[in-house]
């Protein structure tokens, strides 16, 4: 990594600038372990980035779509090839498991060269007029400069998937990652400078949101904002743009059922149930936080995943036998604790769901399981983002649906059971953007649409073909024949 005596810069222009400030980048599962001082840049860091964008823009725009594959592609090499490096990285910034954090790199790494092929696949539409003699051509053009604001929970794979198809289509980008986590940012910012990304084309403003975020937002000349990250923060946003006639693609929470049927084969049910609640330590937004377990199957169930949560072991994102890191820090731990205390005061029955005090100073937190509860509690309505599950009990199918569509969200829903009727209608009428059967909420491709419906997502979906959408804009042309 660019690793100065000023510690960790910014890259705007092409060039590598501190900061009038840094911010100690912090392993959650060793607090006195820093990774590094990362630049915390002001909004006149964002006045330059966008003037380093406006001068690369023009060229960048009409660049052959071969330069910005090879740009693209080479990058995704580099990432896949370092995996293992990188997603040490990962684990040691966020807490994410080690597996998972080799996995995320790998995930960004083909996100990167699937874009890089996309860069060559920009399709347009020749037809004829309705009048005679006259053709029409309809074609993609970039949406100009793009500001991309990704959180901290996947903090190589989300930059990835923003930064790929905004320089494939043609457009020039600012990215702010989460001051949580910066340094996986900080390595793509490498990676492409590395392998020739023309200078101003791509920038890297590390900062605090309410000042480098707020100033990508409001800035008169950011043609676009993609934003994941919370429900407040993401209103905030979409209110800005749309006084501002910014384009703007949002990513927000999530409340995910999982509704487990009486059919279902309990081999399948716990073991997806375990992965998509707990894993990650249960920050991802995608989160299995609802099981909805129909009733002749319910005590089962909860027996049996109980006895599997409780054997889970929770400690060092890089130690191999870890299967739940830590919490990212110490506010989100906190919010985590209350929501436990909370889950009390509603009446549910808690599973876990302790503060942890390992013989490393980290944010370790036991999985926690709320049982007997109601889709009406608070622990059930809003986004808890740590490692805690609630249980509710139904009669039957339709009931479980009705409870699973009963919320803000829409972002994932899962059904375990052997019925491919009950899997086909729930498939259906799931008022979700991604649902899963017989598999975890949590876990999806990258060639493919992620983004919901409802308060959980607002705007063009991201990830795969469907990315177009969003980082061009439509041009059609008539054209006189003769």
């Amino acid at each position: 990594m660019k690793d100065t005596q000023d510690g960790f810069t910014n890259l705007i222009g092409g060039e590598w600038v501190t900061a009038g400030a840094t911010r100690a980048n912090i392993n959650p599962s060793d607090t006195s372990d820093v990774i590094g001082q990362y630049a915390s840049a002001e909004a006149t860091a964002v006045d330059a980035a966008v003037d380093a964008a406006k001068a690369a823009l023009p060229a960048w725009a009409e660049a052959s779509p071969q330069l910005r594959h090879d740009i693209l592609d080479a990058v995704g090499s580099e990432l896949l090839a370092r995996k293992d490096e990188i997603g040490h990285l990962l684990a040691r910034e966020e807490g994410k498991i080690l597996a998972e954090a080799i996995g995320e790199t790998t995930r960004a790494g083909q996100v990167f060269k699937f874009f890089a092929g996309e860069a060559l696949r920009v399709a347009g539409d020749l037809q004829p007029s309705v009048r005679p003699g006259i053709d029409v051509a309809v074609t993609r053009e970039p949406v100009g400069i793009v500001g991309l604001i990704t959180p901290w929970n996947f903090p190589i794979a989300i930059p990835a998937w923003k930064t790929a198809p905004a320089l494939a289509y043609g457009n020039c980008v600012i990215l702010k990652p989460a001051d949580l986590t910066p340094g996986c940012a900080h390595v793509i910012a490498e990676a492409l400078h590395r392998h020739g990304c023309p200078p101003g084309v791509f920038n890297l403003v590390m900062g605090r949101g309410s000042t480098v975020g707020e100033a990508m937002v409001t800035h008169p000349d950011i043609d676009a904002i993609s934003f994941t990250g919370s429900v407040a923060t993401g209103h905030r946003i979409a209110e800005t743009c749309g006084r501002l006639r910014k384009k703007v693609q949002l990513e927000m929470g999530g409340k995910n059922p999982m509704v487990v049927l009486d059919d279902a084969d309990l081999s399948v049910a716990v073991p997806a149930c375990l992965n998509g609640t707990f894993f990650s330590t249960g920050q991802r937004c995608t989160a299995s936080s609802r099981l909805i377990v129909t009733e002749g199957i319910h005590d089962a169930f909860v027996d049996e995943l109980t006895r599997q949560m409780q054997a889970l072991t929770v400690g060092d994102a890089r130690d191999p036998a870890t299967q739940i890191g830590p919490v990212v820090d110490a506010k989100q731990l906190q919010s985590n604790l209350d929501y436990v205390a909370l889950a009390r005061q509603e009446g549910a029955e808690v599973m876990g769901g302790d503060r942890l005090d390992l013989n490393k100073d980290g944010f370790y937190q036991s999985p926690a399981l709320f049982l007997g509860t109601t889709n009406d509690m608070r622990i059930n309505r809003e986004e808890i983002f740590g490692p805690c599950g609630s249980v509710i009990k139904v009669t039957d199918f339709d009931a479980a649906l009705a409870v699973a569509n009963d919320t803000e969200f829409g972002l994932s829903a899962g059904i375990c059971t052997t019925s491919l009727k009950h899997a086909s209608a729930f498939r259906r009428r799931s008022q979700v953007g991604m649902v899963m059967v017989n598999l975890p909420t949590a876990g999806v491709d990258y060639h493919v649409p992620f983004g919901g419906r409802k308060g959980s997502s607002y705007g063009a979906r991201e990830q795969g073909r469907y990315a177009v959408e969003f980082y061009t804009a439509v041009k059609t042309a008539y054209i006189a024949a003769g």
